[in-house]
């Protein structure tokens, strides 16, 4: 790496934590996330000399993953388990909203974009799995940077609207859920480190999606639930966390990403706002029907990302175990089952 590249990666650290800390002055939600997040954003799109650092966005990813893992105490585990049903509805619901989804964005272009292929919006609409999606929009020959810009937008609109609508609409605080440790213990936690790397590290090298993230969070889990409490995690490792990651989303929003295609940036921002509308009137019905605050509902149903998510559950205190595994469940089913949708649905038509 060269003099430049770390001066952009330090130049750019130094904005997010000036961000961040404007955010908490203003009591924002999630400042140490949603500041360096617009703050780089805007940065980018001015042109200044912005960088985000693979190491430093991965570490992040290991630190929301293992400080969510250690909520999933033996009574949040069962607790979990009993949503199975709930679960599987969130799946269906979307999988079914991202087909809409991808409808709708080829109805809305394919006149005014030729040659815009369904590989391209099927693929832009997936809720879930981002890198993943715009990989498998490659492989059936759609346009990466579309699906690469559909899913940024979408990442951006959920995490700037769902923290601030859940904060101001009073549903936060209403979690039952307490880490499993709950002391800071040094020794402790370099050993749930070393042990957290190590689950990220057979991730990586297995190929699943968020590594970093799953890896830590299994590792995290496996040892709250069996009742094994090395140390918690210091709140100013959180923090610094969510700012790698918010400077990770920003970045993305380069001049070149904006122009792009602005009538389909438009348009999947739109689209973004009736997902959300949507998930969150069948995730209050939802909530009716399972007992649980209507906060943890909308944030597990919400259509952003799993980390994103987490993070907000944990900070606002709203069942990060249980938004946790909606996620995580539903990123499983959109890995799995996108691809030979796609095949079913679109190249196997003639055959039926």
């Amino acid at each position: 790496m060269s003099f430049r590249f770390y001066f952009r990666v330090l130049s750019t650290l130094v904005l997010a934590v000036l961000a961040a800390w404007l955010c908490v002055a203003l009591n924002t939600p999630l400042p140490w996330l949603i500041g360096p997040m617009l703050a780089t954003a805007i940065a980018s799109m001015l042109r200044f000399p912005t960088e985000s650092s693979t190491p430093l966005r991965n570490g992040g990813q290991a630190i929301i993953g293992t400080a969510v893992g250690l909520y999933f105490t033996p009574q949040m585990a069962t607790l979990v388990v009993g949503l199975w049903w709930a679960i599987a509805l969130g799946v269906v619901l979307a999988l079914g909203l991202g087909l809409l989804f991808g409808a709708g964005l080829h109805r809305w272009h394919v006149q005014r974009m030729p040659g815009l292929s369904r590989a391209t919006t099927y693929f832009s609409s997936a809720i879930g799995g981002a890198s993943e999606m715009t990989l498998l929009a490659e492989r059936f020959h759609g346009r990466t940077d579309l699906v690469a810009s559909a899913h940024s937008v979408r990442l951006m609109v959920v995490t700037l609207l769902v923290p601030f609508a859940m904060q101001y609409s009073g549903w936060h605080g209403q979690d039952v859920a307490i880490p499993g440790a709950r002391e800071v213990v040094g020794s402790g936690l370099m050993l749930l480190g070393l042990a957290v790397c190590a689950g990220a590290w057979v991730m990586t090298r297995l190929g699943r999606a968020n590594p970093w993230f799953l890896g830590a969070l299994l590792v995290a889990m496996g040892l709250t639930v069996a009742g094994i409490e090395l140390s918690a995690m210091p709140k100013a490792l959180s923090n610094a966390a969510q700012l790698v990651i918010g400077i990770s989303l920003g970045v993305r929003f380069t001049p070149a990403f904006v122009h792009t295609a602005p009538r389909w940036l438009a348009s999947v921002a739109v689209a973004t706002l009736g997902l959300i509308a949507l998930c969150s009137v069948f995730a209050v019905v939802l909530a009716w029907g399972v007992g649980l605050p209507p906060g943890t509902l909308i944030l597990a149903m919400a259509p952003g990302g799993v980390a994103e998510m987490a993070i907000t559950a944990k900070v606002l205190q709203l069942g990060a175990p249980v938004v946790t595994a909606f996620h995580v469940c539903r990123l499983l089913a959109v890995l799995m089952l996108l691809e030979p949708l796609y095949r079913y649905i679109y190249e196997a038509k003639p055959q039926r």
